[in-house]
């Protein structure tokens, strides 16, 4: 009976990395858009709303240290606690890089984009492509689809290379434009980092399976 009400409480744990973890996506989808579109007041509302992420992640880290408290695991199952705490850090992070992101779009404002914006928005497709692959590995255990999300991550590292080349390089032709290349750099960069903690959370699908820590960034 006990075992079975342990069993319930981590597969809630679980549940609440998985709502955290789309609260972050459509936090970062929202701030990409308000870019793309320069619509200030969504920015706004995306900063305005980061409170309920670390709401969220204060929740889950509450839950987990009570689940270990309480049940005493050991093993595996002590793994699929730290696990989850570690995960749950990455992805409070992305939510973080989100309002970043956000901050970047109040910034520009209304000012004419110095080039369309896709580059970025192909990054932030990748990386949530990422980060649903990520989540569902974690729930399934699956080595498999968290290799796959590292080797996503090469892609997202390209894109972020051809972007500060091209805003490197327009920073030459249109010096009039420096602070919002300057925005658009961290955006990208913000994009970059998102997608590394997205691989961090394969590299903890990995310890949960295996029990040994890997590096998937190399």
């Amino acid at each position: 009976m006990l075992r079975e009400k342990f069993h319930l409480d981590l597969e809630e744990l679980i549940n609440m990395l998985v709502e955290l973890g789309q609260f972050a996506d459509n936090a970062l989808k929202a701030s990409i858009d308000a870019l793309d579109t320069k619509d200030v007041d969504k920015a706004i509302e995306i900063m305005e709303n980061d409170v309920k992420a670390d709401v969220m992640y204060e929740e889950i880290n509450d839950f987990a240290i009570l689940l270990i408290a309480k049940q005493q695991p050991v093993a595996i199952d002590l793994r699929r606690i730290i696990v989850a705490i570690k995960i749950a850090t990455d992805i409070e992070r992305i939510a973080d890089y989100a309002v970043n992101v956000a901050k970047s779009a109040i910034r520009i404002g209304n000012e004419t984009h110095v080039k369309p914006i896709e580059h970025v928005k192909e990054m932030y497709v990748v990386t949530s492509r990422m980060l649903q692959l990520a989540l569902e590995a974690y729930k399934e255990e699956d080595l498999k689809k968290a290799k796959k999300v590292a080797e996503m991550d090469d892609e997202v590292d390209s894109l972020y290379g051809q972007t500060i080349q091209e805003l490197l390089r327009l920073n030459q032709e249109k010096p009039e434009y420096l602070a919002q290349i300057t925005q658009l750099s961290f955006t990208s960069r913000y994009l970059e980092r998102a997608a590394d903690h997205v691989t961090n959370i394969a590299e903890s699908v990995f310890y949960l399976v295996k029990g040994l820590h890997y590096d998937l960034n190399n």
